[in-house]
């Protein structure tokens, strides 16, 4: 149970820091979020663990986060704002990209004991870091665009803009995630794993995607509550 434990835990924290840094920082903690998170999730996306009794490679909590940051930012600042939270995730994983070919560069010392790992952790960082910059760049912006679509929909359907932020959140969030975890699932691992246990690991990254989407609802309620309370 320790894997299933740690993965409550890491999204708790994950989704928890979104809410957090915004009630602190306010819109630059958000950004802060999408930077950290970025980076983190295509360290932690190398590592594979069996959870929940499937098998799952690490780093869908954190995406998950970045999608939840994104629409934080729409739901409290506007879809420009949204928009420049995604290019920051772009911004961090192309950073992150050109360390981790540097650190491999590097000639080590005798007395070296990191190296090996490092090589051996970042071997396969380059395609898929690459994999996920593209699969966050078109996933993040369908993200952005539905969440509005589908706000102005609902706003002309209820006449208010603060109802239904469950249904913009979860059906926006549901949607770019299956084809973030599609682009990302057979570009960063086709020829790696067999083709059934490639596709065995996208249905089980989308499953535990439908339940961070639905996870994450009260955490933008939140936000958006601590907001609308300083404006009273």
């Amino acid at each position: 149970m320790i894997n299933e434990l740690l993965i409550i835990i890491t999204l708790l924290i994950s989704f928890g820091s979104v809410v957090l840094l915004h009630r602190i920082f306010g819109k630059g903690g958000v950004f802060a979020w999408i930077g950290i998170s970025t980076i983190l999730a295509n360290i932690e996306v190398t590592v594979m663990v069996i959870a929940f009794g499937m098998e799952q490679t690490l780093g869908n909590v954190l995406f998950a986060s970045s999608f939840l940051a994104t629409d934080v930012l729409s739901e409290l600042y506007g879809k420009k704002e949204a928009k420049k939270g995604v290019r920051i995730g772009i911004t961090s994983s192309l950073i992150f990209i050109i360390f981790a070919f540097l650190w491999r560069q590097y000639i080590p010392s005798e007395n070296d004991w990191a190296m090996p790992s490092m090589r051996i952790l970042f071997s396969n960082t380059t395609r898929i870091v690459c994999a996920s910059l593209v699969a966050y760049i078109i996933s993040e912006f369908i993200d952005v665009q539905l969440y509005h679509r589908i706000w102005e929909f609902s706003e002309k359907k209820t006449g208010s803009k603060q109802k239904l932020l469950w249904f913009r959140n979860n059906i926006a969030t549901l949607i770019s995630q299956l084809i973030n975890i599609v682009i990302f699932n057979f570009g960063a691992f086709y020829g790696v794993y067999p083709l059934p246990t490639l596709i065995s690991i996208t249905i089980t990254c989308y499953v535990i995607y439908i339940f961070t989407s639905i996870l994450d609802t009260p955490f933008i309620y939140i936000a958006r509550r601590w907001v609308y309370k300083e404006h009273i």
